[in-house]
């Protein structure tokens, strides 16, 4: 097949930076045949690889299970029900990601930091679906671009452990691993790991998204219906009202797309693609639904669309590596201020040796400070090696903190700054800000501090319903849209006058 990428020349801001005055984005024309020998055609190493091939790897994070009798049932009832999601729609999101590394689209990850089985419902699925179309608007509008949506959702369940073991009182159990592993409250029978969580996992994903299917197909995520997106909590909050004020101007716009001629009925208007995304950190659960692709007779990992790797699980000689290389979704690795330039160029070519387009995503985790300092000696390693990857950063991990009163938050205001930080330094590095990671939700929670709506830290214990990590409630999600978006509209007026 033959990829054409547009010739753009972007100037870089500092001196020092002068040599990358062509970034990324501005790639010639090239042709991508069938892909080297031992290597799928979207980027997945072969050689020596089968879907079981990780066994042969230590496996870190994974789940000590009492009877390994009860897990092989479990992860065969699996491998015999359908896949979760497709190939073709792994590799339409792949060509997606393509563009959004030469900056001709944006993509936002949003969803729960762990699903849980007790807290799932129809309108849950719906309320987080809604805003990540809320926020997908605003940042089209302000971005003139395409937003790709990946929901951390249908499948978000495992979390990995810095400990094995929980210590309350001096009494020791296994640690909370997820939903799909074992249950949070501290009792003996509540910590085991229970094989079949991940029955109740995979059917909790499905119907996930057969609801997420529904909506994006169904008419709910129509353009028309943008004055009808927001919740109800929102109405009277000052994003709320932003919103509306946004919403009636884009209904304006679609006025006047009807008068001049464009159908409605179109359905680029009526329907939107949204993919989902998560870690995968249970190498028996992904293997059980790893599927060859007919069309193509590549393995595809079809749990998810897309699937990351977290930084205790990416060393290359693991177990999780050994996975990821084969499979042919689009594949994130999670890097932080600890990351050397070297190891992730090394790790890149492993896992994309023809320098695949849309293959690998690079997802930095640091903190404002400590990105300023460190993500630019990444991206100059990366460059220096011409190697194609879309850079999207994740503003919540590297800035959760524990309250005097013993709740984990993490301040709405070092988010917001972890983001403009990724602008700033690809602005000035003359690469492309790709995307943003965030955990959110549509509830109205108070579990993250600050933002317009101003939670402080006595206002955590009102609606505090994580299991896990503090997410972003609707209204401060909202208002970083916003504030990215307006960014993303100033660095492409920047670029227009250089």
């Amino acid at each position: 097949t033959t990829t054409t990428t547009t010739t753009t020349t972007t100037m870089t801001t500092s001196s020092s930076n002068a040599r990358r005055v062509v970034s990324v984005r501005a790639q010639a024309k090239t042709t991508k045949k069938a892909g080297s020998a031992g290597v799928s055609t979207t980027g997945a190493s072969l050689v020596g690889w089968t879907p079981t091939s990780w066994r042969q790897r230590e496996a870190l994070q994974q789940p000590n299970y009492e009877s390994q009798e009860e897990l092989a049932a479990a992860l065969t009832e699996i491998q015999n029900r359908p896949p979760l999601v497709f190939a073709g729609e792994s590799r339409n999101l792949q060509e997606r990601l393509a563009k959004a590394a030469r900056g001709d689209a944006f993509v936002l990850f949003g969803g729960d930091c762990a699903e849980s089985f007790k807290e799932f419902r129809a309108d849950t699925v719906r309320d987080t679906y809604r805003v990540l179309l809320q926020m997908s608007v605003v940042l089209m509008y302000g971005s003139g671009v395409p937003v790709v949506k990946l929901g951390r959702m249908a499948g978000q369940f495992a979390k990995p452990r810095s400990e094995d073991l929980e210590t309350i009182g001096g009494v020791s159990l296994p640690s909370y691993r997820g939903d799909n592993i074992n249950s949070v409250e501290f009792t003996p029978e509540a910590r085991r790991p229970d094989p079949a969580r991940l029955i109740k996992a995979y059917d909790q994903s499905c119907a996930t998204l057969n609801l997420l299917r529904a909506f994006s197909n169904g008419g709910y995520a129509a353009m028309t219906r943008v004055n009808d997106w927001n919740l109800d909590f929102m109405q009277s909050e000052p994003k709320g009202a932003a919103y509306q004020d946004l919403a009636q101007r884009v209904d304006a716009a679609i006025d006047f797309m009807a008068a001049c001629g464009i159908d409605e009925a179109n359905p680029a208007m009526n329907q939107t693609s949204f993919f989902t995304a998560h870690e995968a950190l249970h190498l028996g659960y992904e293997e059980s639904l790893t599927r060859l692709d007919s069309t193509t007779q590549e393995y595809y990992g079809c749990s998810a669309h897309f699937l990351w790797c977290g930084e205790r699980t990416r060393q290359p000689e693991g177990a999780h590596m050994e996975y990821f290389r084969g499979i042919s979704n689009p594949i994130g690795i999670k890097i932080s201020d600890k990351s050397d330039g070297e190891g992730v160029v090394s790790l890149v070519k492993t896992l994309n040796p023809d320098n695949v387009p849309g293959r690998i995503t690079l997802i930095s985790r640091m903190g404002a400070a400590k990105l300023r300092e460190h993500l630019p000696r990444l991206i100059t390693a990366i460059e220096d090696a011409k190697l194609n990857v879309l850079w999207v950063t994740d503003p919540m991990h590297g800035n959760t903190i524990k309250t005097d009163n013993g709740f984990k938050t993490r301040p709405f205001e070092a988010v917001r700054d972890e983001i403009m930080a990724f602008f700033e330094v690809h602005e000035k590095m003359g690469t492309v800000p790709g995307g943003v990671h965030l955990e959110m939700t549509g509830q109205d929670v108070t579990e993250c501090t600050g933002g317009t709506v101003d939670i402080s830290n006595s206002d955590l214990e009102k609606r505090y319903l994580t299991h896990c990590d503090p997410r972003l409630n609707a209204s401060q999600a909202i208002e970083l849209a916003f504030l990215m978006a307006s960014e993303l509209n100033a660095m492409r007026e920047r670029r227009a006058v250089q």
